[in-house]
């Protein structure tokens, strides 16, 4: 793997994982808050950012090697936790994945541009369900109360009923995890 590539791969492992232990710990506060759906929205998607960082580990050929990732440390109310979230898939979203994809796909790193692109598709979901739940926080509400599903493979997630294949990498329904 070209050696832009493999470092991309190593940050991406680095956020995914931070942002996985992040929304863990949000989760616990949103729970101490009485946000229990927001709480169980925090749990899903730290689980697809598992998946996520999981899958760049297992993509990227070096053990060893570096890691880079900055991300914001300490935890506050549930709506600041929200606002945190939601500046971090934007940055993912709109800065970080579109870039790593175009350089996976300018050094031919077919599997590296998979494990970025799928891991984008599933950040632009996160961005906009966690933009909703702070909507509602602010204004005193919690999240809606229906199930969040992740799928085990690629990390994309989908409110409601998990679809029979994923769109994003075809795995079957079974696949997902409900939360």
């Amino acid at each position: 793997m070209h050696a832009m590539t493999e470092q991309f791969m190593h940050n991406a492992y680095a956020g995914e994982s931070m942002a996985h232990m992040r929304y863990l710990v949000y989760a616990d506060a949103a729970e101490k808050e009485g946000f229990k759906n927001v709480a169980r929205l925090f749990r899903a998607v730290a689980f697809a950012e598992e998946v996520h960082a999981s899958g760049h580990m297992r993509r990227a050929p070096k053990k060893g090697g570096a890691v880079a990732a900055e991300a914001p440390f300490g935890v506050g109310k549930t709506a600041e936790n929200l606002a945190v979230a939601v500046a971090g898939e934007t940055f993912e979203v709109e800065e970080m994945y579109p870039v790593y994809m175009e350089t996976a796909k300018l050094q031919g790193e077919k599997l590296a541009f998979s494990s970025f692109e799928w891991a984008y598709k599933a950040e632009k979901v996160h961005q906009k369900m966690y933009e909703e739940a702070k909507g509602l926080v602010d204004n005193g509400k919690d999240w809606r109360d229906s199930k969040v599903q992740i799928c085990s493979t690629c990390g994309w997630t989908v409110e409601g009923e998990a679809p029979d294949a994923c769109p994003v990498c075809g795995a079957k329904k079974s696949a997902f995890r409900a939360f």
